[in-house]
């Protein structure tokens, strides 16, 4: 007998749109595989519905902060829920930009270089010599993201904005030129290429989510070897910040200076009609309904308390 599954979807955060395309397709998947299934639009009152409901697992369809930052993940380790994706603190490592790409480094999987800064020092002067970009060092779906291109005098206005709505905390980092490639990891099992062709400057939010933004060349057209080593450093970037479940690692090929740098690991990619890991999986013959319940089936399982545990038998500090 198949068991309940409560779906977070929504949430609070500026990729609220995404996740709930994201939640409500994996939730129609997994009734369509018999599962009884609960959707959870996450917010404050989060803890009051997951004690009413008390699913047997909980399926993390959030995106970007608060969601995919590792909160969540401490939330449902305290509460003794299983969930899908990565634990609180590959979740936490893989949302900070720069602090991921310092332990990808040391693992040998080279980023491109950057600085973390503040928005508004970033707004008052090159702090590297253009081309580079501006993004939100915590966020997701490519939102907020800004390329500053050579010959241009000035940086972006909107990082000094009022209106400006990712924090205060950005990451300036080197432009690589080149093909954008995406590798999606299925536990220790790249998946395989997607060259990703965007119909806008860049693959920015747009590109990934609206109808006709990119084009997508699944599998990419590559020489062997080196998709070769795009897959395997997705892999590697997987292990490296402890990852579980489904990621996507996203790359730059610069084929003309051989070149290739990792930007970014996602740790909860999107689950819509135009993402990447759900296209990958079809490739292989991985029908979506059977993706979906794979990470369901392959929930993170939180160490519980025993059970009659009592204050005497913990450890003492």
């Amino acid at each position: 007998m198949k068991k309940s599954v409560a779906v977070l979807l929504g949430g609070p955060g500026p990729e609220r749109e995404v996740s709930l395309n994201s939640g409500r397709a994996c939730a129609a998947a997994l009734r369509n595989k018999g599962w009884q299934v609960t959707l959870i639009d996450a917010g404050p009152d989060l803890p009051e519905k997951l004690s009413r409901i008390s699913p047997d697992v909980v399926f993390n369809a959030l995106h970007g902060e608060w969601g995919e930052d590792g909160r969540v993940q401490g939330l449902l380790d305290i509460m003794g829920f299983s969930y899908t994706h990565s634990g609180v603190l590959a979740s936490a490592l893989a949302m900070d930009k720069q602090k991921a790409k310092a332990v990808l480094s040391a693992h040998g999987i080279k980023c491109p270089k950057g600085i973390l800064a503040n928005r508004f020092n970033a707004a008052s002067k090159h702090l590297m010599k253009p081309p580079y970009v501006v993004k939100p060092n915590a966020q997701g779906s490519s939102v907020g993201v800004l390329i500053v291109n050579d010959g241009e005098t000035s940086p972006p206005a909107v990082l000094a904005s009022s209106d400006w709505p990712y924090g205060d905390e950005v990451l300036v980092e080197e432009y690589i030129a080149g093909r954008e490639l995406t590798v999606a990891v299925m536990e220790d099992r790249a998946l395989c290429v997607t060259e990703i062709i965007a119909n806008q400057d860049f693959y920015n939010y747009e590109a990934k989510y609206f109808a006709g933004g990119s084009k997508h060349i699944c599998p990419a057209e590559l020489d062997t070897d080196i998709a070769k080593i795009v897959m395997e450093q997705a892999v590697m970037a997987h292990k490296a910040l402890g990852c579980s479940g489904i990621t996507r690692s996203d790359f730059r090929w610069d084929e003309n200076n051989n070149v290739l740098r990792l930007l970014e690991i996602n740790t909860q990619p999107g689950m819509t009609s135009t993402s990447l890991v759900p296209e990958q999986a079809a490739a292989l013959k991985i029908a979506f309904d059977d993706l979906v319940e794979w990470m369901v089936k392959n929930a993170i399982v939180p160490t519980k308390v025993k059970e009659g545990q009592s204050k005497k038998d913990e450890p003492n500090c």
